[in-house]
Formats: structure tokens, C-alpha cells, sequence
């Protein structure tokens, strides 16, 4: 292309040399000194195009072919926790009496929960309520009268604890459940089993879809019968966690202190992981 243009000035040069001087217009020396000049501008003006030109076309993004694959990992983990929360609801006619036997009650189960080996890190006030209760008492009517609003009388107050734990050991679930129950908790509720470091499953999961990722690439530029460059592409999609596990609320009278607790299966968890990989082909 540099070539083209060059020689495009040259034609021009030439075909001022070729004009017939003879006359009376190129005689002059105004109109030869004219005529040189237009001719050197329109010479600076091709080069400057032509380079111009060049510079653009040497510096052209020219977009890559590419293939973009998707990959999937799946990990199954049987949950080594269990976690579930007990609450102690009392109701007396003074604040004082409330929390002193909603106190006394839940620090008989919290001392249990510690006699079993749960650690007081694995043990965790979640809410702690005190309040006011009142009835409503319908007033007598006079006849022919419209009957007086009922009035509200304060009868009590009640306090409410919430607690919850988390146990290490799974196969003793069952008999600290009915442990805590048998200590004064009037529920139990969200119990689940699942695993502790959650997120060593999500990267091995995620291990595993790279891998795959990978592999079917390979697979896919063999069969277009192009080679792989470079990774250029990556993203995670959403990960996936299915519990096939057990969970339960419940609310307890056990009075029977023989009873071991109930048999809960931990079941198994899934956790999955898809990832799309995009490479640089030619």
C-alpha cells in the first residue's frame, strides 16, 4: 500500500514536468512557484493518508475463533454436625418468678449439654424475651346502655429463651435431644445435619468440573480438528447443596426418663459445581 501511494506522487511530478512550459501562464515566475507548492502539499497529504492507513491496519484487533464448554462436579459427604435449637417458656405472675425458673431451667439443660461434651463454643443464646401478659375482662351491661369496652388487666409476665447447639458427635443426637427435652425445654425445633467445612466440598466440586471442562475441550478441538491456544474464559455458575438428611420440629413432654432418644439418620449431602471454560482456538 506504501508503495501505491508513492507512486501516485510520482505520476504527479510527472505530469507537472510534462505540461508545456512554453506558455504564457507557466512563464511566470508566481505561477511556477504555485504550481510547485500545490504539488508538494498534495504530496505530504498522500504520504500522510498512506501512513495513516498503515498504522490502522497494523494495529488491528482482529477478534479470535474460540470454543466455550461447560463442565460439572459433584461431591457426596456424609454430614458429621448436627445442630438444633431448644427454647424454655415460663409464665408467673411476676417478672422476678419468671426468669428466676426460666433461668434455673435452662441452666439445668445448659449443664447437661456440657456433663455430654458439648463445648460452650458450640453453645449459642439465640433470643431472650421478657414481656407482659394480659387478659381482656368483659364488663357488665346495663340495660339500655351500650356495653362497656372490655378491659385489659395484667395477669403475669412471660419469659422465653431460645438456645442453640450444635453437636459434633451425630450418632449422639438422639439422646441429648431427649435429654434436653426431659430437663425442662418445652421445644425443640431445626434440627439438621450437615457438614462443618462446607466449603472444602464446594472446591472440590469445583475441582472436579474444571476437570471435566477440560477434558471435554480437548475432546471438541480433536473432533473441529483445531488446537487450543489459551484459556481466555471463566465462570462459576451457581452452586447447588442437597441434603438428603433429616430435620424436625417438635414440641416435648417427657416425662419418661428410660426413653434413649429417637434414631435420626444423617443422610448424605450433595454438593455441585458448574463451570464454563472459553479457549483461544486455531
Amino acid at each position: 500500500m506504501r508503495k501505491q501511494y508513492v507512486g501516485s506522487s510520482e505520476k504527479l511530478l510527472t505530469a507537472f514536468n510534462n505540461l508545456n512550459m512554453e506558455t504564457p501562464f507557466f512563464n511566470t515566475q508566481p505561477a511556477k512557484a504555485l504550481s510547485l507548492t500545490v504539488l508538494f502539499m498534495l504530496s505530504i497529504g498522500l504520504a500522510t493518508y498512506a501512513y495513516l492507513n498503515l498504522t490502522k491496519i497494523e494495529h488491528l484487533d482482529i477478534m479470535p475463533a474460540t470454543i466455550t464448554v461447560e463442565g460439572q462436579g459433584e461431591v457426596l459427604a456424609v454430614p458429621d454436625i448436627g445442630q438444633f435449637s431448644f427454647s424454655v417458656r415460663v409464665e408467673e405472675e411476676t417478672a422476678e418468678l419468671a426468669q428466676t425458673e426460666s433461668g434455673t431451667k435452662v441452666n439445668e439443660i445448659l449443664a447437661y449439654l456440657r456433663e455430654a461434651g458439648i463445648d460452650d463454643k458450640d453453645i449459642k443464646t439465640q433470643n431472650y424475651n421478657l414481656w407482659p401478659r394480659y387478659d381482656f375482662i368483659e364488663q357488665a351491661c346495663v340495660f339500655g346502655r351500650p356495653c362497656p369496652p372490655s378491659e385489659r388487666v395484667q395477669t403475669g409476665f412471660e419469659v422465653s429463651q431460645t438456645v442453640s447447639v450444635k453437636v459434633r458427635e451425630t450418632v449422639t443426637a438422639g439422646e441429648i435431644i431427649s435429654g434436653v427435652g426431659e430437663r425442662g425445654a418445652t421445644n425443640i425445633s431445626g434440627l439438621q445435619f450437615t457438614i462443618d467445612d462446607a466449603v472444602a466440598l464446594r472446591a472440590e466440586a469445583r475441582a472436579q468440573a474444571i476437570a471435566d471442562a477440560k477434558t471435554k475441550a480437548e475432546l471438541l478441538a480433536n473432533q473441529l480438528g483445531v488446537d487450543i491456544v489459551r484459556l481466555i474464559g471463566f465462570y462459576e455458575g451457581g452452586e447447588d447443596y442437597y441434603q438428603d438428611g433429616y430435620m424436625r420440629s417438635m414440641s416435648l413432654e417427657m416425662a419418661d426418663s428410660e426413653f434413649g432418644g429417637p434414631e435420626l439418620p444423617v443422610g448424605e449431602e450433595s454438593t455441585k459445581s458448574t463451570v464454563n471454560l472459553t479457549y483461544e482456538i486455531k
